[in-house]
């Protein structure tokens, strides 16, 4: 199985695909009614458990930056 790397041109275009189905909004957002731009495409299930779903649409969703940080706690203050 290969290694998610975000920097190829295949997630990249994964990425912009998921951004487009979601309306560039914050799916999370949305399901309490707000309106914010997404910058993130999240893995619902995480990649380094499920590498097998780096590239499924149903395991993918836009998620502004604020949401993708709740989803992360761990990640945050590391970027």
């Amino acid at each position: 199985m290969e290694e998610l790397n975000y920097k190829l041109k295949k997630w990249r275009k994964k990425r912009e695909a998921i951004l487009k189905r979601d309306g560039y909004l914050c799916q999370e957002c949305r399901k309490y009614g707000r309106r914010r731009e997404a910058e993130m495409v999240h893995h619902i299930k995480h990649v380094d458990e499920f590498p097998e779903l780096a590239y499924t649409d149903s395991n993918l969703i836009s998620l502004c930056n604020a949401c993708h940080g709740k989803m992360h706690p761990e990640k945050l203050g590391k970027h």
